[in-house]
């Protein structure tokens, strides 16, 4: 039931049934239920396996599981039974998407592939997600977020120079896998407006990995050199990485000359955006060694939260270096209500703001199977 102190979303009576688990999937409903649609989230008896990917915990229920199934309506089905393959081609005769991540060609086996579907739902958008899409040299097989950043070339320029390639800290391709799903289904909607017909949608973690490439892969297309790991620094801009202070590391963007010329002005060295090895952002790149040492110089006796807000103020792009609580309880997230809160349930905000049709937080996420009984199953 929607929550009766928020508005009606944009998506509000929009239909979703959601057969997909862990990550890219569920990240993407979320989305779509934040926004007002009735997503119900279909797992097998079992439960999606995040729901033991803990500690820690909410109740019996991983926090990681938690994290992405907020605003959610839970029930529970085996596929692979033909009363369970009934149940949800009940659920599909209104629903105006289906978004699943099986392997590619198990749906077929049950008859619940796109090709059956659209025939008896023509206005059903059938979106999946999957590691390489379902033809092709590597089509059919299993994807892992981690894989694809190894496979894809995240890794190859994340690290240290001199390092290791490095993960990403977050499942980046994942998520802008859902990303990417959560605006296909939306450019789908739209377009079916004018045709009255659904469409699949092929979305995979290859594809979104490659797609994070920038600006890696035009540096390469265009200068034939390969990319390698730089820490924080920017292969194409200066500075553009970590500085150390007294009180811990501050990051600087420095994007052009004016910026970098008010950088040296609130550091009181004027006369450092004068030095002919750091007149232009190619001069700081060709010399950025000896720029970070007289920067650090420069930075050692500042506090990185008071001198950032200082740059920040000046036109100068900085920020301290935050770790995830001090984020969480700065002054600025609860102005842009990014952590929502309703009973036991704590979790992160939309970034999407609309004005007249705001997300919200209208339910906790679902105890497995809990409408199954509203269904009468």
């Amino acid at each position: 039931m929607p929550h009766p102190l928020i508005p009606p979303g944009s998506l509000s009576g929009c239909k979703v049934v959601d057969l997909s688990r862990v990550l890219g999937g569920p990240y993407c409903t979320q989305i779509l239920a934040d926004h007002g649609a009735d997503v119900l989230k279909i797992e097998p008896p079992d439960g999606d396996e995040t729901r033991g990917w803990g500690p820690p915990f909410l109740g019996k229920t991983a926090s990681y599981f938690v994290g992405v199934n907020r605003n959610k309506r839970g029930l529970s089905l085996d596929l692979s039974g033909e009363q369970g393959q009934q149940r949800l081609r009940a659920l599909l005769a209104d629903a105006d998407v289906l978004i699943e991540n099986f392997k590619p060609g198990t749906l077929e086996k049950w008859g619940l592939g796109y090709a059956t579907l659209s025939e008896a739902f023509p206005r059903l958008i059938h979106c999946r997600i999957s590691g390489f899409g379902g033809d092709g040299p590597l089509g059919g097989l299993p994807g892992y977020d981690a894989c694809a950043q190894a496979m894809c070339g995240l890794m190859s320029v994340n690290g240290e120079d001199g390092g290791e390639s490095t993960r990403v800290g977050l499942p980046v391709v994942d998520m802008v896998t859902g990303l990417n799903a959560a605006v296909a289904i939306l450019l789908a909607l739209n377009e079916r407006q004018r045709s009255g017909l659904g469409q699949f949608l092929d979305i995979t973690l290859y594809d979104c990995a490659l797609s994070l490439l920038h600006p890696h892969a035009p540096n390469y297309i265009y200068s034939g050199k390969l990319p390698r790991p730089t820490g924080n620094a920017h292969p194409n801009i200066a500075p553009y990485e970590t500085l150390p202070t007294n009180r811990g590391p501050i990051f600087l963007a420095v994007g052009n000359n004016r910026q970098f010329a008010s950088l040296a002005r609130t550091l009181g060295a004027p006369a450092l955006a004068e030095d002919p090895r750091f007149a232009t952002n190619a001069d700081r790149l060709k010399n950025r060694a000896a720029l970070h040492e007289r920067l650090a110089e420069l930075l050692r006796e500042h506090d990185p939260v008071e001198f950032s807000e200082r740059l920040l103020r000046a036109g100068v792009p900085a920020a301290a270096v935050q770790n995830v609580a001090q984020a969480l309880d700065h002054p600025h997230t609860a102005h842009r209500n990014m952590v929502w809160r309703r009973g036991d349930y704590v979790g992160l905000g939309t970034p999407i703001k609309l004005s007249r049709t705001p997300g919200g937080l209208r339910s906790s996420p679902p105890d497995l199977g809990a409408s199954n009984d509203e269904f009468g199953w």
